[in-house]
């Protein structure tokens, strides 16, 4: 049945994902081996000094701490929430560290989970720093699941790979039309209906404000009838738990997998850890490791043994310690293989689910979120545990992080999703929207979706204020940045841009916008979100805000992000920070149409984008999205506000 074409193709993937680790561990060493101290602290990779405010043990005996950097105050850096990092001593050498991972992060501070119950002492001798951990792991288990991918032999890896090659027709059950969902509308009943005859690989094609999520838990749901345990996974903890979030909101049965400090605060309950502390048996396990706590005690008052009868009742309380720690070890493992055979949804990222615990488990099924920002090695390392695929995403939404120019050239970045949506019969399209009104929603349903999309009744006429006398009315602005001189700037150090002169009328139009706003008493509150698809403009408009003086009577948040801070997110009002200003018509980023495209349906009720027309004019993309703004919405000129 293997077909060469199939597995050459998967062997020169295999040969990218090479190509692509080589360039991300460069780019590591670039900013973190090979430089010195101070520039690793410019850098953003490392903080150093940091002093400890607050350490407690959490859930699963791990350490939590709360860390402060002492320097480089309110500068940019690279710290998130899920990466790995390393705590060092910078007493004498870097040779003592011990990791851990990033919980939360603010400009200043982070919540760290240590991969241990206890600090070791060097870390009470100050002259302590945090490092990011190159992590290469995710790296590991695509090519292993590759290589199995490849060597796949008269088994369901094999028809699926095949299937996915086109060498293999697709089979669909018949449709039952009788399966209505009240909740949902035409289409989405239609997604749920076509994802319940899937034998093979089904997708649902989400585009933005189409209710995805709301169809997939409801597809779900469904599947669990003839189906005893289903697998959930997406690239992003974030997007691991909105879709766990929903399925409990069903009352359906989660567990959420991995690592607590990838895991929201609001779904601990649902972790591991959390299922563990409501069991039962927690009692006996929290009275054994209490015991073994004093056992260890006891054993450590013999610092200097100076008989055998003090040696022999050392020993003793050492072994009645590991004792007690393995009997709550087992309880643990007892509960957790309970978890595994019982709970209804297992959800995680597609590394967890290489978890020890998971490893002989097989499942019919595989739900993939946002299928459009993962690899396509990343979805077969859950898959080879499953017989049947259903993808869910937008292909014309943001893709998957490629670093190497040579990878992306080799196709590294078409996804599962991009291969198999050309196969129609599998492909149901949700097309009723409720985010946008039809204005916002008008460019890109003409551009990326045949203007196949329609605007919900609740949504296709909503604005800021309903009076055509105010620009308040005006769905759609582009602000022309063209003659005005507002050149772009580039960080020699990280090489993004920045346009301190488009921030500033950008903020001036905030002012104007907020004013009018609030003069109505009847209009609701509302969130504004400012996006630029460049880091450094977003940390300029962050360090720039608090200059300018806004009426926040009716403003409930205020939020500036890169454009994929913004991924699933939604904003009454959006302003767009294009930056890119010079003679050249360079456009860098900007050329990403898929980011675009996420960038623009944000917002609900009015879109107001910054840039310079006579750089961006001569892509194809920019020039019609300035014709549309012409026809459809508001061209100005930010001669206005200079």
């Amino acid at each position: 049945m293997a077909t060469t074409s199939a597995i050459e193709r998967l062997k020169g993937l295999k040969k990218l994902l090479t190509i692509e680790r080589e360039e991300d561990y460069r780019l590591y060493k670039e900013q973190f081996l090979r430089v010195t101290l101070d520039q690793r602290k410019k850098n953003g990779v490392t903080w150093y000094p940091i002093k400890i405010n607050n350490e407690e043990l959490g859930s699963g005996d791990l350490l939590h701490l709360e860390i402060e950097r002492t320097t480089q105050i309110d500068k940019p850096h690279q710290f998130s929430s899920g990466k790995n990092v390393s705590l060092f001593s910078n007493q004498n050498n870097e040779n003592y560290e011990i990791t851990g991972t990033i919980k939360s992060v603010s400009k200043n501070s982070l919540k760290l989970i240590i991969h241990s119950d206890e600090l070791p002492d060097w870390c009470y001798d100050g002259k302590l720093g945090i490092n990011i951990q190159f992590d290469d792991n995710s790296y590991n288990e695509m090519q292993n699941a590759l290589d199995v991918v490849i060597n796949a032999r008269n088994n369901r890896i094999e028809e699926l790979r095949e299937m996915i090659e086109g060498a293999i027709p697709l089979t669909f059950e018949k449709i039952n039309d009788d399966v209505l969902i009240p909740q949902l509308n035409l289409s989405q009943n239609k997604a749920v209906r076509h994802i319940l005859s899937v034998n093979d690989i089904g997708i649902i094609h989400g585009p933005p404000g189409t209710g995805k999520t709301t169809s997939i838990v409801q597809a779900i749901r469904l599947t669990l009838q003839t189906e005893k345990q289903i697998l959930v996974c997406a690239p992003t903890n974030s997007a691991v738990d909105l879709i766990t979030e929903k399925l409990l909101e069903l009352g359906i049965d989660v567990l959420r997998m991995g690592h607590p400090a990838r895991i929201s605060d609001e779904l601990q309950n649902s972790s591991i850890d959390g299922k563990i502390s409501s069991s039962p048996y927690y009692k006996d396990i929290k009275n054994l490791r209490r015991n073994a706590e004093e056992y260890f005690r006891m054993a450590g008052k013999y610092k200097r043994v100076f008989g055998k009868e003090e040696a022999q009742q050392r020993t003793a309380y050492y072994t009645e310690a590991k004792t007690c720690i393995k009997e709550a070890r087992l309880l643990e493992d007892f509960i957790v293989d309970e978890l595994f055979k019982t709970t209804a949804v297992i959800c995680c990222t597609p590394v967890t689910s290489t978890h020890r615990g998971l490893a002989k488990k097989r499942f019919d099924t595989l739900f993939f979120d946002e299928a459009s920002q993962a690899l396509e090695p990343m979805v077969w390392i859950p898959l080879l545990k499953c017989k049947r695929l259903i993808l869910s995403g937008d292909h014309f939404q943001l893709p998957p992080v490629v670093k190497s120019l040579e990878a992306k050239k080799g196709g590294l970045d078409e996804t599962l999703l991009d291969r198999c949506i050309k196969f129609k019969e599998a492909v149901s399209l949700l097309t009723r929207q409720y985010r946008m009104n039809t204005a916002i929603m008008g460019f890109s349903n003409n551009y990326f979706y045949d203007n196949e999309l329609i605007a919900d009744e609740s949504v296709s006429a909503q604005v800021l204020l309903n009076d055509e006398n105010s620009m308040l009315s005006k769905s759609i602005e582009f602000i022309d940045t063209a003659g005005c001189n507002f050149d772009e700037i580039q960080n020699p150090e990280t090489l993004s841009h920045f346009n301190p002169k488009e921030g500033d009328v950008l903020f001036k139009h905030l002012q104007q916008l907020l004013l009018e706003y609030t003069q109505y008493e009847h209009l609701p509150t509302i969130s504004i979100g400012i996006i630029s698809p460049y880091k450094e403009q977003r940390e300029w408009l962050k360090d720039h805000v608090t200059e300018f003086e806004f009426d926040r009577t009716k403003l409930i948040s205020l939020s500036i992000k890169t454009i994929d801070g913004f991924q699933g997110e939604e904003r009454d009002v959006i302003y767009i920070s294009l930056v890119r200003s010079n003679e050249r018509q360079e456009i860098g980023f900007l050329n990403d149409l898929r980011r675009m495209n996420v960038a623009i349906t944000r917002a609900k009720k009015k879109l107001v984008v910054i840039g310079d027309s006579s750089t961006i004019g001569a892509s194809k993309f920019y020039n019609s999205f300035l014709e549309y703004c012409e026809v459809t919405g508001v061209y100005r000129t930010a001669w206005e506000w200079v």
